[in-house]
This record gives structure tokens, C-alpha cells and sequence, in this order.
């Protein structure tokens, strides 16, 4: 096959360099996703009578939880001699900006987070932890669907050698053969996922049980990244000749969790709308008037 038809993928990380201060491809959509999410979630607030005020602290638990549990999955899952062999190494654990995130430790940290959320913030707000991770897993969606650009971006997380037409040559890298754009097939994957996910919450929301967008996504999510990895080349050392590589391995956990909690889900058939106790009217004590005396 010509390779006129293959895609020379050399686009700079660096959307624009101020000094030392540089603004990547990356970062960019990996705000933006966050954004996103934020105003997703004012839509889901508002629909079902949710303080907006809650929203500022939801993002910021976010955006920690993401950003920690990424980079303490990658050094502990993917690289854990190194990061935690020598002192240096141990220190670079806490320079995120050197790269190196996986969005299974992400996907961890935020499970813990949002349980702290909403232990912290539902009670008094009328939802609970899976009410808060149906909707999170929405918005999550579309935000893996920024980062994965964000890894094209970076010319990194390609896949194996393709023939096929769509496949891109990372000259940045140093590739002279077309390889796989699989953060494109995690980005289109994940943008059909949230789609699904919002237009079930748009139209169900009234027919479906607490847990069921959570567990679907899970599913979902998981287990199409399992079937990507793959194409996959290895990201470490350690997994050639592996039979399943490490990505998959942390799938497997997450997609019977999702199967889980959809049989929950229809065993307690609690609503997924949020609900809200109707406050009880006060009786009307009866007054100790006389009563006028009929003319």
C-alpha cells in the first residue's frame, strides 16, 4: 500500500512557548475536559435541585484526585524500580510535569475522592456516593476523550505496526513505519460512551436505578480499553512477552466491578434521580377564641 495514504503525524506538543513558560497540546485539554465536566454537572445540578454552590468544591476534589492518583499509578504500576529505587527517582514522583500518568491510578484516586465528597457534602444535600458517581462517570467520559488527543498531541500510548490506511507515522518519535493511532480509537470510544451515557440520562432518567450509569461505564470504558491495549505497544520494559499487558490487567478489576454494581443496581432499585424530603407542614393548633355568637 502507498504510504501516501499513511498520516506523517509531526505536530509540536507545544501549542505556544512565553520565555520558559511553555503551554502544551496536552495541558490544554486536559483543562478543558475539566471545564467541560463543570458545566455538565451545573446542568445535572440544576435538573435535580442540587446546590450549585457544591460545584467549586467538586472541582477542586476532582482535579486533585485525577492529578494525584495519575501520577502515583504511573510510578507505582508502570515503573516502581525506578521511582522508588533511588532518591532522585523517589523525588520525580512529585514532578508530573516530567510525564508519566495512567489514568487506571486516576481511576482509583477518584473512587476515593468522590467517597470522601460525598460523605462530606451529600448527606446535607440530599445524594449519596453512587448518586454521585452515575453522574460523575458522564463527565469523566468526555474528559478521557480530551486527554487521549492530548496523548496525540504527544505522539505517545501508540499502537503496533498497521497497514491500514489510518495509520500514523509518529516522526516525532522517531517512527518510520505507520502505527496504530489507538489514542484515537480510545478518544472516539469515549466520546460514544458519554454520548450514550448522556442521551440514557437525558431520556431515562425517571426509568433507571441508582448505580446503572456507573456500572455501564465501567463496562464500557474498561472494557473497550481492555480490547485496545491489544494493539498496543508495550509502555515498559516489563511487559514484552506478557500475555496481558499491565493496562489490561488493572481493566479486568474495574469491568467485573461494573457487572457488580448493575446487579445491585436492579436488586435495590433505588431511583436515580436525586430525591428530596418533602418538608413536613407544622398542624395548625387550635385557638382558644370564643367563638362569635351567631346573630
Amino acid at each position: 500500500m502507498s504510504a501516501l495514504l499513511f498520516v506523517h503525524w509531526h505536530v509540536d506538543p507545544i501549542l505556544f512557548q512565553v520565555g520558559h513558560l511553555a503551554i502544551r497540546w496536552y495541558s490544554l485539554l486536559f483543562v478543558s475536559g475539566f471545564i467541560l465536566g463543570w458545566y455538565i454537572f451545573r446542568w445535572f445540578f440544576r435538573r435535580e435541585g442540587i446546590s450549585e454552590e457544591l460545584l467549586d468544591s467538586l472541582l477542586y476534589t476532582l482535579l486533585i484526585g485525577t492529578i494525584v492518583g495519575a501520577r502515583l499509578g504511573h510510578c507505582l504500576f508502570y515503573q516502581p524500580d525506578y521511582y522508588l529505587g533511588s532518591w532522585d527517582g523517589f523525588l520525580e514522583i512529585f514532578m508530573p510535569w516530567k510525564g508519566g500518568l495512567a489514568s487506571h491510578g486516576g481511576a482509583i484516586a477518584l473512587l476515593l475522592a468522590m467517597w470522601w465528597y460525598s460523605r462530606h457534602y451529600g448527606r446535607k444535600n440530599d445524594f449519596d456516593y453512587l448518586w454521585i458517581m452515575d453522574h460523575l462517570c458522564i463527565a469523566v467520559a468526555f474528559a478521557g476523550c480530551f486527554i487521549r488527543l492530548g496523548n496525540l498531541f504527544n505522539s505517545e500510548i501508540y499502537g503496533d505496526v498497521t497497514s491500514l490506511p489510518w495509520g500514523f507515522i509518529f516522526d516525532l518519535r522517531g517512527e518510520t513505519e505507520p502505527k496504530h493511532p489507538t489514542q484515537l480509537y480510545e478518544a472516539f470510544s469515549y466520546l460514544i460512551l458519554g454520548l450514550s451515557l448522556i442521551g440514557l440520562y437525558w431520556k431515562k432518567l425517571d426509568k433507571t436505578f441508582r448505580g446503572t450509569y456507573f456500572g455501564l461505564f465501567l463496562i464500557g470504558c474498561f472494557g473497550m480499553r481492555f480490547v485496545i491495549e491489544f494493539i498496543k505497544e508495550p509502555q515498559v520494559g516489563f511487559e514484552e512477552g506478557m500475555a496481558l499487558n499491565m493496562g489490561q490487567l488493572l481493566s479486568v478489576p474495574f469491568v467485573l466491578a461494573g457487572i457488580c454494581i448493575l446487579i445491585y443496581a436492579y436488586v435495590r432499585r433505588q431511583p436515580a434521580r436525586a430525591t428530596h424530603p418533602v418538608p413536613v407542614q407544622k398542624k395548625q393548633e387550635p385557638t382558644h377564641f370564643a367563638k362569635p355568637l351567631s346573630k
